[in-house]
């Protein structure tokens, strides 16, 4: 009898347990046509849920759900979504202008549809783009075209038109019909939470993929390295590191912690190395082509050059101002997903020369990095006087040195973009906002070193201008793209990050406001009276 009690109680406990949660990874590797490009379900999935709620998860009857459980949901199983909060709308004026709750950021399907002020928005969109193509969008209506672009994506998913599996054709591939039997198995397993009867839908639909034309489907070979570069995640792993080295040199004392930072930046300097060629393989062209590439490129070449330096000069002050910069881009460019978009996207026609794109754009953002190790030294000198030391002698002509770097690969790169304008538009000067300023900065920086080398300021002279002059990169690499908005520079635009953009500017010459100051004190103090 008291065996049968335990038996009935274990059973009653095996009852009570939930169900075992169907494994999705499956789908991981199926590759899906989508922005006219072939990559991994799961790319598929990250960007799609990405782009609907501005994160990388979903959050449904309080469980989180990964970007993977969410698609295949959307898809197999679309009842009910159209009441879950899924639609991101980021604009407080947007919010007050269609009449919805402004302190919330993400919406249900259903609200949004029965909106009769978004309908309006969107049709006064529409009538912009269908009358004047070229006419430029104010904010609310960049706004209202974004969320037009959600429910559409949202429709996609819901109804299966976007999950595009069947390489049917060159240019865009082809959705399941609602009576595949792949599709038939893959709802029913999904829905039974039957994994048996799921992977046989997979492989059914591994199947019918291999059907169709050779020439139409995905290269496995590619497939394989996107997935790996998207489940490494290296830049990731690279600001951890460069984070490491440069906490490792200013804890641990002596060559014991010049040596371990030494190591950690080298380490994380081969990660973004590795990312890099994951990315190359999957793009076919050099890693620059968004605000995200230069970004991060930005940062590998800020290690890049401190390295260089570091193995010449020994000096410590090179890892520790680029570090700082280094990990700011990187954490930028993860944690801000909406602004800083890494999907691997098609290029405009005026991108796809390999031999430009790699000359011009690398030598451009490489004198980005070497101003931006520049802005970090620089910061070590003015923070050395705000603490009342001054600058040796070493640590300004390192300064010094990654300025020249600077405005040497700036100058070539603006030269390098003329000639390209003339192969591409036919003229090599055009006064375009990307153009000016670029030009802008070079003068800038040309205006610091003459001021050195004339005499007219030292070391901390050039540290204020090195900082002041830095902002004119911001605004050439940032602001022309985020802010103006104009040029033929079109296919770089985006949108968002304004605030942190002004904070960061203000920030620089509030710091740069102390130090100043500082000097000025310590210059008028008296000298103590000799003995």
């Amino acid at each position: 009898m008291r065996h049968i009690r335990i038996l009935a109680a274990i059973l009653l406990a095996a009852a009570c347990l939930p169900a075992r949660a169907l494994d999705l990874s499956g789908l991981e590797s199926i590759p899906i046509q989508e922005g006219g490009r072939k990559k991994p379900f799961l790319v598929f999935a990250e960007e799609s849920v990405l782009g609907m709620t501005g994160k990388k998860q979903v959050v449904r009857d309080g469980k989180k759900l990964g970007p993977i459980e969410a698609v295949a949901s959307l898809w197999l199983s679309p009842v009910g979504w159209e009441d879950t909060p899924l639609i991101l709308i980021a604009n407080r004026k947007f919010k007050d202008l269609i009449g919805v709750d402004p302190k919330k950021k993400l919406f249900t399907y259903r609200e949004l549809a029965m909106s009769e002020n978004l309908r309006a928005a969107l049709q006064e969109v529409s009538n912009i783009r269908a009358n004047t193509p070229k006419a430029r969008l104010d904010t609310l209506q960049q706004e209202a075209s974004t969320v037009g672009m959600r429910l559409a994506l949202f429709e996609g998913l819901v109804s299966g038109k976007l999950v595009t599996l069947l390489p049917t054709g060159a240019s865009a591939w082809s959705a399941l019909s609602m009576d595949d039997p792949a599709l038939a198995k893959l709802r029913k397993g999904f829905d039974a939470g039957d994994q048996a009867e799921f992977d046989a839908g997979l492989a059914l639909l591994r199947e019918e993929q291999a059907r169709e034309q050779e020439k139409y489907q995905a290269d496995p070979g590619k497939i394989a390295v996107e997935l790996a570069y998207q489940k490494l995640h290296p830049s990731r792993w690279a600001w951890i590191l460069y984070l490491a080295a440069g906490l490792s040199i200013l804890a641990l004392p002596g060559r014991a912690g010049y040596t371990a930072g030494w190591a950690l930046a080298v380490a994380g300097f081969l990660m973004q190395i590795a990312g890099f060629v994951l990315r190359i393989l999957v793009s076919g062209r050099a890693p620059v082509t968004n605000m995200y590439e230069s970004v991060i490129w930005v940062a590998f070449g800020t290690i890049f050059f401190a390295l260089v330096f570091e193995a010449l000069y020994r000096s410590r002050y090179f890892l520790l101002g680029a570090v700082p910069v280094a990990v700011a881009c990187l954490i930028l460019a993860d944690s801000q997903p909406v602004i800083l978009d890494r999907s691997i996207t098609p290029l405009v026609p005026v991108l796809r020369d390999n031999f430009w794109l790699t000359t011009h754009v690398l030598t451009i953002t490489l004198s980005y990095a070497a101003f931006a190790l520049a802005l970090g030294v620089g910061h070590i000198v003015l923070g050395k006087e705000i603490a009342g030391r001054k600058a040796s002698p070493a640590l300004n002509n390192y300064l010094y040195r990654a300025l020249q770097i600077g405005v040497l690969l700036l100058a070539v790169g603006t030269v390098l973009g003329a000639v390209w304008a003339n192969y591409s538009w036919g003229r090599f000067w055009d006064w375009d906002p990307k153009e000016t300023w670029a030009l802008v900065a070079l003068l800038a920086y040309l205006f610091v070193l003459h001021g050195r080398i004339a005499g007219t300021w030292g070391g901390f002279g050039t540290a204020v201008g090195a900082v002041l002059a830095f902002q004119c990169v911001i605004m050439a690499w940032y602001g022309v793209n985020f802010i103006l908005g104009v040029g033929l520079h079109s296919y770089g635009f985006g949108t968002g990050g304004l605030p942190g953009a002004v904070a960061f500017v203000l920030a620089e010459l509030a710091f740069v406001g102390v130090a100043v100051a500082r000097r000025f004190a310590l210059r008028k103090r008296p000298a103590p009276a000799a003995a």
